[in-house]
């Protein structure tokens, strides 16, 4: 290809990969729907979108350094204090049933069902044992199920797709070399793979651990210095023992993630944006190395696999994994209707399968046409039918509003009691321990971690945060706050208004809608408070009453709706109203 070609070929694939993604996102759809066929489509139908050509040998390398850095993302999520109970117990049964389970079945029908020899048949089963934060973590943004499901198998996506890649590579080499060696000496190689991945892991998290924590490096130096670390402990591992760099990569992120004391720079919305890009980018180019003359004798055989996959197998699975659990049916039930392929299965299908064509091993070339179509089928099926499927089964989250109180005040305790008892699932968090000891005594919740781990990336997702309100007597932290939570929420972030242009270092000049209007900032609403004035919940229907300050509507759907400093929401009939008012008026409350 000439230049000319190859640099037409790069901007077409970077287009297409995030052209997919907005089009995904205007039509409230998993981006790996539209993703797959765009990417078939671009290879069927153009001769500059073939990753082979464009980047030859260096391809095949550049997958799996990609997808190690979605795996070290992937690990700053997994914060292992969260996994506690049953919880851990059925992922920890997740992984190994569901590999040796998944594998063998697979394994077996691919002999009848599509024509291959044994050994082909072994390699695919070992490639679509994966599943992958890649596609489960947007479709469960997308469900919103509830907590626990959702940390469940966001641990099983990402903690079974080194171990499915180590076993591939495993599997890859002993068809091969025609490997005659017993069981016994083939769990000694997988030994040593995860030895060599969680070591690799290990010394590449204590480089980071220095770096970031005695170097004191700032955000943009510290977000680089993870992507280079993630990148060339994944790359120094591989090159030691093949596909050990995605044991390193998720081990590194978990480790940061676990630490105590550890306080990753908050540039984590730039790993995210890397990661969505990387993605996009990888499922365009491995769906367009497909070609149309390679499905054509695999896809019925195909669907009859993904059916067994589906009804058959990961039901299985699911059920003796939360056998003997506290997991309730609707949750087990959910697990069983979630096990979408992802990059793992089409990187790995894409890395082994022209050298095993290229052996003569019978049945190699439909290995990753095969996979191609597992993924495809399982991405949209999975994505049109689990939202349903959890309202369905009673297990999505509620559609209520969790706000995040951020502030101790008594008047800000008060505030999240009347928010409770108009119907929210109020969360707070303050730095002194006196404050906290207040939150428990009032009966609300107390957001675990740091703040920002709780309000940003995938904490805000894993604890379902609608909206951040800080309310914390220091006017500086307040604007600094919400302008780095603004944007990361998927929800409002509002901050008290300082009491002038002199006050503060930065506040007065941070922008953003303030709470409540210029005549009631925090130091005013501290004072009325003082002097006796309470926060209370009552039906919108009753009106406001002389002498109340109007600030929140909870609507009937749950809803919250927050007066600012530039729009007054206005009540409905069926609304609560929350009111600053100088005493609590007795009477019944309906809750949103």
């Amino acid at each position: 290809m000439t230049d000319n070609q190859i640099l037409e070929g790069l901007g077409l694939i970077v287009v297409l990969a995030v052209g997919s993604q907005l089009v995904a996102s205007r039509l409230r759809i998993p981006a790996l729907i539209v993703l797959l066929p765009v990417g078939f489509a671009a290879g069927a139908l153009t001769d500059i979108v073939n990753p082979d050509k464009l980047l030859g040998d260096a391809f095949s390398p550049m997958v799996s350094l990609a997808v190690a850095v979605i795996l070290y993302e992937a690990g700053l999520g997994l914060n292992v204090r969260k996994l506690h109970g049953h919880m851990r117990r059925v992922v920890v049964r997740l992984i190994w049933l569901g590999v040796l389970i998944t594998w063998a079945a697979t394994a077996a029908l691919a002999v009848p069902l599509l024509g291959m020899s044994k050994s082909s048949a072994v390699m695919l089963g070992v490639i679509l044992v994966v599943s992958g934060p890649t596609v489960v973590g947007p479709l469960l943004n997308f469900v919103r199920p509830t907590e626990r499901l959702q940390r469940i198998l966001i641990w099983e996506g990402s903690l079974i797709d080194p171990v499915g890649g180590i076993l591939g590579a495993l599997a890859f080499h002993a068809v091969v070399a025609s490997d005659s060696r017993g069981v016994a000496a083939k769990l000694g190689q997988f030994v040593v793979s995860s030895a060599v991945g969680l070591i690799g892991g290990a010394v590449g998290a204590a480089v980071l651990w220095f770096l970031l924590s005695r170097l004191h490096l700032g955000e943009v130096l510290g977000t680089t210095a993870q992507l280079a670390a993630a990148v060339g402990v994944a790359a120094a591992c591989d090159a030691i023992r093949d596909d050990t760099g995605l044991i390193a990569a998720v081990v590194m992120g978990m480790a940061l993630a676990n630490l105590p004391g550890m306080s990753l720079p908050a540039r984590r919305p730039f790993l995210e944006t890397l990661v969505s890009l990387i993605i996009g980018l990888l499922f365009i180019s491995i769906s367009a190395t497909v070609t149309p003359a390679s499905l054509r004798h695999v896809i019925l055989p195909t669907l009859v696999l993904v059916a067994a996959l589906v009804l058959v197998i990961r039901p299985a699975i699911a059920f003796l994994s939360t056998a003997g659990t506290d997991v309730p049916r609707g949750e087990r039930a959910f697990i069983g209707w979630m096990a979408p392929r992802g990059i793992v299965a089409a990187a790995t299908a894409s890395t082994f399968s022209a050298t095993l064509v290229a052996e003569h091993i019978g049945g190699a070339q439909k290995i990753l046409p095969a996979t191609f179509l597992v993924i495809v089928t399982t991405v949209t099926l999975y994505g049109l039918s689990a939202h349903p499927v959890a309202r369905r089964l009673g297990v999505l989250r509620p559609a209520r509003a969790r706000p995040l109180l951020v502030g101790g005040d008594l008047w800000a305790i008060d505030m999240g009691r009347a928010l409770r008892t108009a119907g929210l699932d109020v969360l707070m968090w303050a730095g002194r321990e006196q404050q906290r000891d207040l939150i428990r005594a009032a009966g609300l919740h107390l957001a675990p971690g740091e703040l920002l781990a709780a309000a940003t990336g995938e904490g805000a997702e894993l604890e379902g945060i609608t909206g951040v309100l800080l309310l914390t007597e220091e006017d500086d932290f307040n604007a600094l706050a919400s302008a780095t939570l603004r944007g990361n929420v998927d929800g409002f972030v509002h901050r008290l208004g300082p009491p002038g242009l002199s006050h503060g270092v930065v506040a007065p000049y941070t922008s953003g809608d303030t709470l409540f209007g210029a005549e009631l900032n925090r130091p005013e609403l501290a004072r009325r408070y003082a002097d006796g004035a309470r926060i209370t919940a009552r039906p919108a229907g009753e009106g406001v009453p002389a002498g109340h300050a109007l600030l929140f509507l909870v609507r009937p759907d749950g809803r919250l709706d927050p007066v600012t400093r530039t729009r007054t929401p206005q009540p409905g009939a069926h609304d609560t109203v929350i009111l600053l008012g100088p005493s609590p008026e007795p009477g019944p409350v309906r809750a949103g």
